[in-house]
């Protein structure tokens, strides 16, 4: 029997992509996708090692965004447009961290759901 040789799979090249950073109070998630929202690369504060409340600081968040944008430079990506949801305390700092990964950052927009009073919110705690 002959051995069958596989075609590699070609890795396309994306110049413009979209930085997708959910920042909730407990973990903080980055994908990075192309302009039509193929995901290219993700990471999580959780995936890099993070546990428990350390998933949720800022240098968890920076240290995921770094992780996804080393990830997604196979792809020859140059430039990112950043969409920032939640009020986590990852926001800023995974930006920082993709712009000191090498990405020239076009746009920053906050696409954070905001309800026109819809669920009522849970009740406030009392510690």
């Amino acid at each position: 029997m002959a051995i069958e040789k596989t075609k590699r799979k070609v890795k396309k090249t994306v110049v413009d992509g979209i930085a997708h950073i959910h920042a909730s109070f407990n973990n903080t998630i980055i994908t990075i996708t192309d302009r039509q929202g193929n995901a290219l690369s993700w990471a999580t504060a959780g995936g890099c090692g993070f546990r428990g409340s350390r998933k949720s600081t800022p240098f968890a968040a920076q240290v995921a965004a770094e992780k996804a944008g080393l990830a997604a430079q196979e792809y020859g990506l140059k430039n990112l447009e950043v969409k920032v949801r939640g009020p986590g305390p990852g926001r800023e700092s995974a930006v920082r961290a993709l712009n000191s990964a090498g990405y020239q950052i076009t746009n920053i927009e906050d696409v954070t759901p905001i309800p026109h009073n819809g669920c009522r919110p849970p009740k406030k705690r009392r510690v």
